[in-house]
């Protein structure tokens, strides 16, 4: 069935998702903030700032107001930095149909109260809409996304038919979705592995191997997967495509912000002129200053974080930093055999 659908947000992800819901036959409002973007995007169908030489569908209409935007619309889908999270949910609140099926995008933590994505929307829409959020993790690289090749992701809401709409409206033959009831693993797992990605490209702008890169990957899942079941998700969640998958591709990935990021910090750049180069959102960033408090709130032991933390905020040389953690005191592989290991 074909459904008005609003999609907040018009950065590369945004955009991608957008372009999905399109080829479903969706009519598609996609809400942004610059004037000169949605006029370029609904005049030449393009949005050139974050997915040049892309062609959208004329399914796809760019709109400034964003009460026009989500007024009457049975399907709000929100793809924005998690800073922005708050903000847009309190001025969209009251606009919203209170059948609404709302689906978030985003991965990443608010960073002054270290709260999840889907808890800061539930302080911030009514009750009846926040019962039935989803949220769309796992391996999808944008650039790829518009392109159609083929990517498959995960939806996970506490709702089993928010699950399942949400699998009808996104689904189709290049964009494969899963279902998963765990939504705080979802989003957990979608948050922490920007970390390990910066880490990753940190490793490479260092110029060590695989053997590096394999190691840093399998250890921070483990970090990821301790402080994630420390906040009530459930483990099985973290060897799927939101922990595991999504991992991978954003640790190995030409396309991934927080590897770029990560391999200019590892080449010596500071971290201020790093994300001026970058001109987009690095959501590793932030989300390791919010882990690395985080790990200190629940008493969860995360050394890669930590030495992050201390790369991005504290000057610590990255090189210093894997001394550091090659050095650690001796410990067990398996968190079974001791709790507190890494």
């Amino acid at each position: 069935m074909i459904k008005n659908v609003t999609v907040i947000g018009a950065g590369s992800w945004g955009t991608a998702l957008a372009s999905v819901l399109a080829d479903n036959g969706h009519h598609v409002t996609i809400w942004v903030r610059d004037p000169k973007l949605a006029e370029e995007i609904n005049t030449k169908h393009v949005n050139g700032k974050y997915l040049p030489d892309v062609k959208l569908s004329a399914n796809i209409v760019a709109s400034v107001d964003l009460q026009e935007a989500v007024t009457r619309k049975p399907i709000v889908l929100l793809a924005v930095p998690s800073h922005a999270m708050r903000q847009i949910c309190r001025q969209m609140a009251p606009f919203l149909d209170p059948q609404v099926l709302l689906i978030h995008a985003t991965k990443g933590f608010e960073l002054e109260s270290l709260k999840r994505m889907s808890e800061v929307i539930m302080e911030e829409v009514p009750t009846s809409i926040s019962s039935r959020l989803a949220v769309l993790s796992g391996p999808s690289h944008a650039e790829e996304v518009v392109l159609r090749q083929p990517t498959t992701v995960v939806v996970a809401s506490e709702s089993e038919e928010s699950m399942l709409r949400s699998q009808d409206l996104l689904m189709n033959a290049n964009f494969r979705v899963y279902t998963n009831p765990d939504l705080i693993g979802a989003e957990i797992a979608g948050a922490l592995k920007n970390i390990i990605a910066l880490g990753a490209g940190m490793s490479d702008g260092l110029g060590y191997g695989d053997n590096a890169k394999a190691a840093l990957l399998t250890r921070g899942l483990a970090e990821i997967s301790r402080l994630g079941i420390k906040l009530g998700a459930m483990p099985p969640t973290f060897a799927g495509l939101a922990g595991v998958g999504d991992l991978i591709v954003t640790c190995t990935s030409k396309h991934s912000r927080n590897w770029r990021a990560g391999y200019m910090l590892g080449q010596g750049k500071k971290l201020e002129d790093v994300l001026e180069q970058m001109g987009m959102v690095v959501e590793g960033v932030r989300t390791t200053h919010a882990a690395y408090a985080l790990s200190r709130r629940e008493d969860v032991d995360m050394p890669i974080a930590s030495v992050l933390y201390g790369i991005l905020f504290e000057e610590k040389e990255p090189r210093q930093g894997v001394e550091e953690l090659m050095r650690r005191g001796k410990t067990y592989e398996m968190g079974y055999l001791d709790p507190n290991g890494a």
